[in-house]
């Protein structure tokens, strides 16, 4: 009996462990078919698109960056295709082994080591960087054939920008580089369609037009869906949406006359804006010294940068947008519209000019000791009288002077259609306020008014700005926003879309006293300080000179070039426009530390307007003698028309 209770109590127990056997087999298999049916069904279509994910690879095509050109079809900015050895850090293992076999097959430079280094902190670990450029074909066939030697290095054919004329109009085309860090965080604030549309890009404008219409010039990216192997090989293509290439960019620039300006500047530094008073359309817009954009495309290496940014006479700054100084002289015109439009002068009242005027106790001077004598309005501008406008600018104050002078553009920004344009210093009593902290210095005291009259003082104005006014000035007191961009142009049609334009806006001179400055100007080059640089002129010009003070000169010192720094000399400044009844250009043009506007400056005005007014373009002596700052002799005989242009490297 106790052997079949034991018999009977092992069966049950035996049973029991079957049971709970079989429910955790039972259970265990519940999960798994659970989680079958949630893989398979409820996260089929999930799934199934990491599989293809896994299988495929998205792969983007960068577009074909637009063209730039000028108004005549000349090609600025242009690129080409070059071979590059890439490196993948991640893949390539000890990179300084891997460099220095290559260096066996390819020659590589210490600049193309410090470049390659400064790109790796800015790139990921997975993403390739260029080791070297441009590579000769010779080359590429040995790198092929040992290709085997080395994981994670390739040979990759891409598209290089090009700027065929150099340091041409650098500061207005501008130049791309390598997208950096801080680039790439900035792009995360873009919409998504704008991110997805730079993926795979590695280049973006960085100055000038290139930056400005960086999405234009860009083109919209395309796409490749390429089925990939275990290893992460391309088998082969599944699909494609091709990329479109960035729209060209025509610009207002004739870069036959913005040669012509920098050729005529040499190494002198200044900034020289030309515009068409009828439309706005900048014609040059010149800034010496330049720099060779080309440099920066494949990243500059750190000689060159320090050439660049190191030096004196800053060849980086583009004096044209972002250099400011005073007007000098070239002001008096405007003060003396202001005057007419005011009721402050009539265009024949007179003054007695005896060649200083005094205000507190504090004399400002003119033309030395003798003076001018009796000048009325017309005189003043012709023989460039100070006395006539400290006199009139006292009469008016700063905030009147401020007032006619802001729809000018004097102190405001223009809106022209590149980044980086500064304000300068259009003085009132509310400006100082807002300026300078301590209550002293807060108020205004009336004698700092009087300078202001001939375009010193507080007075601080970019050529551009200046040759706005002067295209306002010479449409008869209609003003057109200054533009670079003339149209896009469609790369696969070559269609081209017009720009838009702000519309123009009349200032509502009076035309007849519009009249009396215009006959003025006109007399400043047939009677007054332009004489001589004008004559023989095939045309009538109105312009005038004007000397800026680089700094300041004590009450009792006298202004003597020779016993200053080159740097501390005055300027050169010159205004005018062309052709003197009807003009279709107008210019404003500064010569740094070069002295008088009749002697530096308005000699480059002249030479301008026989080029576009008269389509004649200067011989080479002559071209030598304005670059010495001896242009204002009489003129040698032209080379001819527009077919005489050298061919020294200029564009054809």
């Amino acid at each position: 009996m106790t052997i079949l209770r034991n018999v009977e109590a092992d069966l049950s127990r035996f049973r029991l462990r079957v049971l709970v056997i079989g429910g955790v087999v039972l259970f265990a298999f519940g999960l798994v078919l659970a989680r079958l049916v949630y893989l398979q069904v409820m996260r089929h279509d999930d799934l199934a698109a990491q599989a293809e994910n896994n299988r495929t690879a998205i792969v983007p095509i960068v577009p074909n960056r637009g063209l730039i050109l000028d108004r005549n079809g000349i090609v600025l900015a242009s690129n080409y295709s070059a071979y590059t050895l890439e490196i993948t850090p991640s893949r390539a293992g000890n990179l300084d082994d891997t460099i220095e076999r290559l260096g066996q097959l390819v020659t590589i430079e210490q600049r193309d080591l410090r470049r390659f280094r400064r790109l790796m902190e800015d790139s990921r670990n997975f993403e390739s960087v260029p080791l070297r450029t441009r590579l000769t074909d010779e080359e590429v066939a040995r790198f092929a054939a040992q290709r085997f030697r080395f994981p994670g290095v390739e040979v990759k054919a891409r598209l290089f920008r090009s700027y065929p004329w150099g340091d041409l109009a650098s500061h207005v085309i501008g130049y791309i580089g390598r997208i950096n860090q801080n680039e790439k965080k900035a792009m995360e604030d873009w919409p998504d369609e704008d991110q997805a549309n730079y993926k795979g890009t590695e280049y973006i404008g960085k100055l000038g037009v290139e930056q400005s219409l960086e999405r234009q010039l860009h083109g919209i990216t395309g796409v490749e869906q390429m089925e990939t192997s275990a290893g992460g090989r391309a088998v082969r293509r599944l699909a494609s949406s091709p990329a479109t290439p960035g729209d060209g960019v025509v610009l207002s620039l004739d870069i036959k006359l913005q040669k012509l300006v920098e050729d005529l500047y040499g190494d002198r530094r200044g900034a020289l804006v030309a515009i068409d008073p009828r439309n706005g359309e900048v014609l040059a817009f010149v800034s010496k010294p330049t720099f060779d954009p080309n440099l920066f495309v494949e990243g500059i290496d750190q000689e060159n940068w320090s050439a660049l940014n190191e030096s004196i006479d800053r060849p980086l700054l583009n004096r044209a947008l972002r250099g400011t100084y005073p007007p000098g002289s070239t002001y008096k015109p405007f003060m003396a519209l202001a005057a007419l439009e005011g009721g402050y002068r009539r265009a024949g009242d007179t003054i007695n000019d005896q060649g200083s005027w005094t205000f507190g106790g504090h004399t400002f001077r003119s033309h030395g000791d003798g003076g001018l004598g009796v000048v009325d309005m017309h005189r003043s501008i012709v023989a460039s009288s100070n006395v006539y406008y400290y006199s009139l600018a006292n009469d008016m104050g700063v905030d009147a002077m401020h007032d006619f002078m802001k729809p000018l553009g004097f102190g405001q920004v223009t809106g022209i259609d590149i980044n980086g344009e500064v304000r300068g210093v259009l003085p009132s009593q509310a400006w100082k306020r807002a300026a300078y902290k301590r209550p002293e210095q807060q108020r205004w005291y009336a004698g700092e008014t009087i300078s202001l009259g001939i375009g010193q003082g507080y007075n601080t104005f970019t050529m551009l700005q200046l040759a706005q006014a002067t295209a306002i000035l010479a449409a008869g007191g209609i003003k057109h926003q200054p533009h670079l961009v003339l149209a896009t142009e469609d790369a696969v049609t070559r269609a081209r879309t017009p720009a838009v334009r702000a519309p123009a806006e009349n200032l509502g001179f009076k035309p007849e006293n519009v009249a009396v400055i215009k006959r003025a100007l006109v007399g400043v080059t047939q009677e007054g300080t332009a004489t001589r640089v004008f004559a023989g002129a095939a045309y009538l010009s109105g312009g005038k000179t004007g000397t800026a003070q680089a700094v300041t000169i004590g009450q009792k010192d006298r202004y003597n070039a020779a016993k200053l720094e080159e740097h501390q000399r005055d300027h050169a400044v010159y205004m005018a426009f062309a052709p003197a009844d009807n003009p279709t250009i107008a210019i404003a043009l500064i010569v740094e530390n070069a002295g008088w506007g009749a002697q530096a400056a308005a000699p480059i005005a002249r030479r301008v307007f026989d080029y576009w007014v008269a389509g004649q373009y200067p011989n080479p002596e002559d071209m030598a003698a304005v670059r010495r700052g001896q242009g204002g002799a009489p003129l040698g005989k032209p080379s001819g028309t527009e077919a005489a242009w050298p061919t020294d490297g200029a564009p054809q």
